[in-house]
């Protein structure tokens, strides 16, 4: 109960008129980065043996190759917080500010503030997909041969743990658009858009003239 309790302050209610698809959908950007970052965790902190790494004096070690422990962590707690934020897309702090926000705390969320950073994060994340390409092919992502080196298990390992972040981008961007469709159509912002403007909005064949804050 408490768990569940601690999990509804983190994602915040689920907005009005969100389908299921577009829930799953967001809660599973999270889900398909978390495999990653525990396996570089694993992998360059604890030493644990998921890849083969050359440890003469020319090739380096784990810690040469990562930059530290402590970027390990921090790339993946970035990650992880980054992929968390397109629940913002289908729930209610994605549409209002929160209110322990100073100045802007219980406004609601313009719709291209949320839409610009989430559509520009799905193109970028597109290199996702083609990195797992070329590392398929023992290549690194600039086409030169060479890079991490697995073996057997270990490159299963690797697979599993990686691929799901080639969804990363589609899924961002299937709910983006959602989020924009829905934010643009509902008969909630449309009523707010219309009290900006003082003037009366119609929702569903029904004229209504906005009341003042």
């Amino acid at each position: 109960m408490a768990a569940h309790t601690l999990w509804r302050r983190l994602h915040g209610r689920t907005a009005a008129d969100v389908p299921r698809w577009a829930v799953l959908a967001a809660y599973a950007i999270p889900l398909v980065v978390l495999p990653s970052g525990l396996w570089r965790i694993a992998a360059m902190i604890f030493n644990a043996p998921l890849l083969e790494v050359d440890t003469t004096p020319s090739g380096g070690d784990l810690e040469g190759l990562a930059g530290g422990w402590w970027y390990i962590l921090l790339l993946s707690v970035v990650s992880e917080a980054a992929a968390f934020l397109a629940v913002g897309l289908v729930s209610e702090w994605g549409e209002a500010w929160p209110r322990w926000i100073p100045v802007l705390g219980g406004r609601r969320v313009p719709v291209m503030a949320a839409v610009i950073p989430a559509g520009l994060g799905a193109l970028a994340l597109l290199i996702f997909p083609y990195a797992m390409i070329m590392i398929s092919f023992g290549m690194k992502i600039n086409g030169d041969p060479g890079g991490m080196v697995t073996h057997g298990w270990q490159t299963v390992i690797f697979n599993v743990t990686y691929w799901p972040l080639a969804a990363w981008s589609p899924l961002l961007a299937l709910v983006t658009v959602h989020y924009y469709r829905r934010r643009t159509t509902s008969p909630r912002d449309l009523a707010v858009e219309s009290r900006r403007q003082d003037g009366p909005a119609t929702v569903g064949g029904v004229t209504r003239r906005g009341r003042g804050r």
